[in-house]
């Protein structure tokens, strides 16, 4: 199993909130722990990852 360390960066399309987070990739999908916003938004963010 493949695990590689990105750095990830979420942004909320609908209040424009930024969060910079570290994360885990297994098998091309990232793990971070963020569930939500604070403006209560589950679904609709702009995800970027950078190996870290």
């Amino acid at each position: 199993m493949s695990e590689l360390k990105v750095k990830v960066t979420i942004r909320c399309r609908q209040c424009g909130e930024r969060f910079i987070l570290k994360g885990r990739q297994y098998n091309g999908k990232i793990d971070t722990g963020f569930r939500r916003c604070i403006c209560n938004n589950e679904h609709d963010f702009d995800m970027e990852s950078k190996q870290a």
